[in-house]
Formats: C-alpha cells, structure tokens, sequence
C-alpha cells in the first residue's frame, strides 16, 4: 500500500498562498502528478494554533454580522439536503459517525431522525457548544473502539487530515461491509478557483493540507477498494468561497461581485462538471 511520502514526490510549486485567516504566512501549494493532487507545504508542526480564531466559523455558531447569518441560514438548509442524502441509502441499523462534526448540528439533526450517532471533533470549544444541543463528540477516532458503522461523513475534513493514507485506511476498518463514506471537499479544477487563483479562499493554508481534483479522490480510494459511487454538487459553496476570495483579492467584501462569480462558477460547471466543491458518495467493497 502506498504511504505518505509519494504524495510528497516530484511536486512543482503551483502557487504561493497566504494564510488571511489567522497567521499571515505564506505557503506553497505544490502539484503532484502522479494523483492529480495538490499539496501544501511546509506543514507547521503546530497546526492547532492555526484554528485558533473567531473567523473560523465552523467551530462556533456565531451570528454576530450579516456574512455570519447568512453562513447560519445556508447551513441550516444544507443539514436537510444532507438528511436527505443519508436517508437514500439502504441501511438496517442506521448508525452513522459524522468526523469533524464542528458544533454537533448534522448528528443533532440525524439523532432527530432515528440515525445513532457518534461524532469525533478536535476543537474543545465546537465540543463544548455541541454539549449544549445535548451532542456528546469524541476528540479523535482513536477513542472509538470495537464499533463499525453504516455510514460515515466527512463534511470539508479531509482536506485537514496530516496523514491522508492512514486516515483512509482507519475509515476503511470503520465501515461496514457495503457501508458507505460520504466526503466532501472544495475542488480546485472549478471555475472560482482557477478565476481567484492564490486568492482562493478554499485553499485556507496551512488549514487545508491537500487540494482534491475528482482524479485525486478516485485514486486514493480505490487503493483501499472502494467504489465511487456518485459525485454530488456543493452549489452554495461557490458563493460563500467567492466572498471570502474578493475580500482577500481586493481588500473588500464586494458581495454583488463575489455574488456574481459564484454563480457564474456554477453555471460552467454546468458543462464542466467542475463546481466549488464537491460530495463523493463511497462504498466500501
């Protein structure tokens, strides 16, 4: 089985990036040839600190600003298409275990309809928040012993595992025959990101430690004999990555322009396939 040090061979420097989030370094984002895979680098070997913001909306619940509602609004009407999803699949037990579960909404919303869940999330704060909704989360997999589930999402995590063929092959023991492995993570080949370019918010270096291409997800996965069963949409991502994108472009929101560029992001992707992101439906075989 191939190991972590082939994703770090033969790259070429593509971009340098800057961090706006938290540090303001800069980094590189290199390509890899042999899985059409995007890489940043160096990796700081204290990545926690990089999370350590109140721009990182994932880990609160914030509603202080308009940009923080509308985030709230947007996530909300996801949970259900997300609902949706997961209820489509042919499942006895429905046990799912939802990694990188932010403050616990997607299991709170499972849990609501008949799903048992378990939740892993790194951030003691997101934990924390989660506890409020009555969501007790796990502070990584190795907590989670002798279980296996029928399905497991992760929504926008992978881009943040260091070690991406062990995770693969954890999540591989995790699953149940036939289970299925939903991933979703931003696609570097759409429209938006070849327009903003080092400004492209979803590149969020050092955070997002690789750059997935559809090529790149069914390279990987099938080395651990899974099956790529369907890959979804994420439309509203276009809009909200094109806003941050302008805001680090130009120094300003520019929210009818950023608007504008999401949208057009998806109607080319439309013809292209390639929208802002993207969910991979996985089976294990």
């Amino acid at each position: 089985m191939n190991n972590q040090k082939e994703l770090y061979r033969d790259l070429k420097p593509l971009l340098n990036c800057i961090d706006y989030t938290v540090s303001k370094e800069s980094y590189e984002v290199m390509y890899n040839q042999t899985y059409d895979l995007l890489v940043t680098s160096p990796v700081p070997s204290n990545l926690d600190k990089y999370y350590q913001s109140e721009l990182y909306i994932s880990h609160t619940d914030s509603k202080k600003t308009l940009f923080d509602k509308v985030y709230q609004l947007v996530k909300n009407y996801s949970l259900k298409r997300k609902l949706k999803l997961i209820n489509s699949f042919n499942t006895q037990e429905k046990v799912i275990l939802d990694i990188g579960a932010g403050t616990g909404d997607f299991l709170k919303t499972c849990a609501s309809n008949n799903w048992k869940t378990i939740g892993v999330e790194p951030s003691k704060k997101a934990r924390e928040i989660a506890l409020t909704k009555g969501i007790q989360l796990k502070e990584n997999l190795d907590a989670i012993e002798n279980q296996k589930f029928d399905v497991i999402t992760l929504w926008h995590v992978l881009e943040h595992v260091p070690n991406l063929f062990e995770y693969v092959s954890m999540l591989k023991k995790l699953l149940k025959p036939n289970g299925k492995l939903i991933v979703a993570v931003p696609n570097y080949k759409s429209y938006d990101a070849n327009y903003y370019k080092e400004h492209w918010a979803a590149f969020d270096v050092p955070r997002h430690l690789w750059h997935f291409s559809k090529t790149s997800i069914s390279k990987i996965f099938s080395q651990y004999d899974f099956i790529l069963e369907n890959i979804l949409p994420m439309k509203f991502d276009s809009y909200y990555v094109s806003l941050l994108s302008e805001k680090y472009k130009s120094g300003k929101s520019n929210p009818i322009k950023a608007f504008c560029l999401g949208f057009i992001s998806n109607i080319k992707a439309k013809k292209t396939k390639e929208y802002s992101s993207h969910i991979y439906i996985l089976k294990k075989e």
